[in-house]
């Protein structure tokens, strides 16, 4: 039995007509990685979410394994990782295996030029310093020190960071 959560306004059924008040339609957009056979998100847009300005080139974020089948101990200083303006190149993995990736990121600069969407897994997001807003297609989410975010794969979303002396580390 699907669960339906409703927020702002939505015609009675789904994949109906849906007009503003100025009579244009709304456009409608199925947020899923798997279809209708996995749970989903109908998202209605004043503007078609189909507009793209610009592709960048795409560039591998792949993690790059230091060491195979390292068995001995190892202290990983997190807090040493260098800091870089760009989010995605900021993200180093440290820890990688077939189910996790563990990635410590340093960004120094919010995302003003581009949207991310990891189209591969979920994402778990512990924030060890500074503050800032996810910004999603769903709505903001406010983050500060130790908050978790939880990023389901799929939606495009941008970092908007508040800068603070040290940077944020993400």
């Amino acid at each position: 039995m699907p669960i339906y959560h409703k927020l702002g306004q939505i015609p009675a059924k789904r994949h109906t007509v849906f007009r503003k008040p100025d009579g244009n339609l709304y456009a409608e957009e199925l947020v899923s990685t798997e279809g209708f056979s996995s749970l989903y998100s109908l998202v209605y847009h004043c503007h078609p979410p189909t507009i793209v300005k610009h592709l960048g080139e795409a560039y591998s974020v792949e993690p790059k394994i230091a060491r195979e089948k390292h068995l001995k101990h190892t202290s990983l200083i997190g807090f040493n990782i260098k800091p870089e303006d760009d989010f995605l190149k900021s993200r180093k993995a440290v820890l990688v295996n077939s189910d996790l990736h563990i990635v410590l990121a340093a960004p120094r600069k919010s995302m003003t030029d581009y949207f991310y969407k990891n189209s591969q897994a979920d994402e778990m997001i512990f924030v060890h310093e500074g503050s800032g807003r996810l910004k999603t297609g769903f709505g903001e989410i406010k983050f500060a020190y130790g908050d978790y975010l939880i990023i389901p794969r799929g939606p495009f979303i941008r970092w908007s960071l508040i800068p603070n002396k040290i940077g944020c580390s993400l």
